[in-house]
């Protein structure tokens, strides 16, 4: 029996590529330093990770949920535990609910307000499952959901929102939303077919390629907005000078619409990003040349 859950546990994680937290965790914890002027206390750093871990893992079991008949119908998803078989939807339905129970619990022992807002953040979570059966501004949706992480790790640290937080959330917001407009191109065809909604079924592919630099340019200028905010130095700006670099390079991989090239631009390429600005970030503010 405890062989059986340990293997339906795996295959849960896979299932929500438990892997990729990469992609929101340092900018929570970018947020975490900012907001301290330095490290934050072990407690407030161990709370944010399980808030993370809990609200990304809740977010992707509901998002599976809710796609189950969209991805066993997609020839690129329909491998996926649910439409394969692997895990029932009520045993996934089980994992969303002990993910939502430790966000909401790891909330509360952050401040109240991080306990207040924990439903507001699951709601838009769900939101985000639905946004692709009537709007085109799914990605956005997504982007917004990530952007609180930052947010929400400044408001675990303070207590209050504040401009620097809002501006590095709005800068993962238009990272996330992006890069998921060139994940979306993979499935341009078959979102078509179903009357699915995406900025490529809007704009085409090279709609999209053009909106995804425009998204890429617009984070940049917001970290840069949050370098004279936040009286930052040499290091962040190495930091986004490297992290310009990368997405110059993502772009260009993907500049004629070439899909074979997406998972080293899509998975690689931000798995750094993140990373980036969060070392620059530290370093940064340790060295005395940032901080509150």
């Amino acid at each position: 029996m405890k062989a059986a859950w340990l293997e339906k546990l795996r295959v849960f994680l896979e299932m929500i590529k438990f892997s990729h937290t990469v992609f929101a965790l340092p900018f929570a914890f970018t947020g975490a330093v900012l907001a301290a002027g330095g490290l934050p206390s072990w407690q407030q750093a161990f709370w944010i990770l399980m808030a993370m871990v809990g609200g990304r893992t809740a977010a992707m079991g509901l998002n599976r949920l809710i796609d189950a008949e969209i991805d066993a119908a997609n020839p690129r998803t329909r491998g996926r535990a649910i439409p394969a078989g692997l895990l029932g939807k009520g045993t996934v339905f089980v994992y969303v609910l002990l993910a939502s129970f430790l966000m909401f619990f790891a909330a509360a022992q952050l401040n109240r307000l991080c306990l207040y807002l924990s439903p507001v953040a699951l709601a838009f979570l769900v939101l985000y499952s639905y946004c692709k059966r009537f709007t085109s501004l799914a990605h956005v949706v997504l982007g917004l959901c990530l952007g609180a992480a930052p947010v929400g790790a400044w408001i675990a640290v303070r207590g209050v929102v504040e401009l620097p937080a809002v501006l590095l959330g709005l800068a993962v917001l238009f990272w996330v939303a992006g890069f998921d407009i060139l994940y979306a191109l993979q499935d341009l065809e078959f979102d078509r077919q179903r009357g699915l909604h995406s900025i490529p079924v809007r704009l085409g592919v090279t709609g999209s390629l053009w909106t995804a630099r425009l998204f890429s340019l617009v984070m940049l200028v917001l970290l840069v907005g949050l370098h004279v905010t936040m009286h930052l130095g040499g290091w962040f700006l190495a930091g986004l000078a490297g992290v310009a670099i990368l997405l110059g390079y993502e772009h260009w991989l993907l500049r004629r619409g070439d899909l074979s090239r997406l998972d080293l631009a899509f998975f690689t390429m931000n798995g750094y990003v993140s990373v980036i600005i969060f070392v620059a970030t530290l370093i940064d503010v340790l060295a005395g040349k940032g901080g509150a």
